[in-house]
């Protein structure tokens, strides 16, 4: 073969991955409401668009590669140390950081399935080999199965709570059953993006697992409570030595500058951010009760969107509630995910939902 015909081969684990495939988004001219990608619907605040306006007068600088006000302003807002606190461009890339700092090829990583699509990608370009557990009835995780799933090659299990797509999320004793059960070198991830959601008064608190287990590592992103999931800021909470690991596997400058200051001016506007999450999940219980109260067998959500098991029909569904102008997010064969938007998007998905036939359960 000639110098010119040879080409530059790609790892044989691109090959392998599962394609990620991201909310629908609003035709240009179209009107529809965007409830596919579980963001927040409402703007920045004020004071975080204020502050981001500001910062731009110098994006001819490069923003502080440790993120370093912000990972301490996380440090003092959740009581723990900075050398704690690892940001990231969004929880994903986060997730991609810690995958890398403890995983050798060939390691094998528990997760849940279905849960959040990212995950066996992320795995794969680690060079592990991703474990998937199925879900238990009611769309739960099921942590004795994914406890059962360990063996020896087992390096990370992936916990989502609340999980995305579907919503419930896992109890505290559950969570202390697998962690009972599984080796203390084997790392447990208690991924909680949606966690300022969550009313479940049985729901796990990362943070206290994290004080008393050092194997745990808990994500959390301003993406969905905070509205800022277009400038990607997410972070890990770990013990010191596992938190230095993922710092020297993260990318430098990782959290651009811009991030940095709306993340930090999100933090100072808690309360007005914990105003709109409850404006949030009052309208997630007005559409469950919408649901079934025309009959529909819809999980408990804890997060900021619902989750419809429609399985073979979920594209079907999602065509339909796009014709009605709300387009939301189907898993072919399982369901179709439906975020938490404007009242009045509520309306003519229920709308939707009161022209068809719920699924019989099987």
């Amino acid at each position: 073969m000639s110098r010119a015909a040879r080409r530059v081969p790609l790892r044989r684990a691109l090959s392998e991955l599962p394609p990620y495939v991201p909310g629908a988004r609003v035709p240009v001219g179209a009107a529809a409401f965007k409830l596919s990608s579980n963001e927040n619907p409402f703007p920045p605040l004020p004071s975080v668009v204020a502050a981001v306006v500001d910062a731009a007068a110098d994006l001819n600088r490069y923003p502080d590669m440790y993120a370093t006000d912000l990972v301490e302003a996380l440090a003092e807002h959740h009581g723990v140390r900075p050398d704690q606190v690892v940001a990231g461009c969004g929880s994903v890339a986060v997730l991609e950081h810690v995958l890398d700092a403890v995983c050798e090829t060939g390691d094998e990583v528990v997760l849940p399935w279905r849960s959040f699509e990212a995950y066996p990608i992320a795995v794969r370009l680690a060079g592990a080999v991703p474990v998937p557990v199925p879900l238990a009835p009611g769309a739960r995780l099921d942590l004795p199965a994914m406890a059962a799933a360990v063996t020896p090659r087992t390096r990370v299990v992936l916990v989502c709570t609340p999980n995305n797509p579907t919503g419930p999320a896992v109890h505290a004793a559950e969570l202390d059953a697998l962690l009972a059960a599984v080796p203390g070198d084997v790392l447990v991830v208690v991924d909680e993006a949606y966690v300022e959601f969550v009313r479940d008064p049985d729901a796990v608190d990362g943070l206290a697992v994290l004080a008393e287990h050092p194997n745990v590592v808990v994500l959390r992103t301003f993406s969905k409570a905070y509205g800022l999931a277009g400038l990607r800021v997410g972070y890990a909470l770990a013990r010191a030595r596992l938190a230095a690991g993922v710092r020297a596997a993260s990318t430098p400058f990782g959290v651009n500058a811009l991030a940095q200051v709306a993340a930090l001016a999100s933090l100072r506007a808690g309360a007005e951010m914990r105003t709109r999450v409850e404006a949030v999940v009052a309208e997630r219980a007005r559409m469950l009760a919408g649901l079934r109260e025309q009959g529909w067998d819809v999980p408990a959500s804890e997060a900021n969107f619902v989750w419809l098991p429609l399985g073979d029909g979920a594209s079907a569904f999602a065509a339909a509630a796009g014709e009605a102008g709300v387009l939301v997010r189907p898993f072919a064969g399982d369901g179709v995910r439906v975020s938490v938007g404007e009242p009045e998007a509520t309306d003519l998905l229920l709308g939707v939902t009161s022209r068809m036939r719920p699924p019989v359960p099987a």
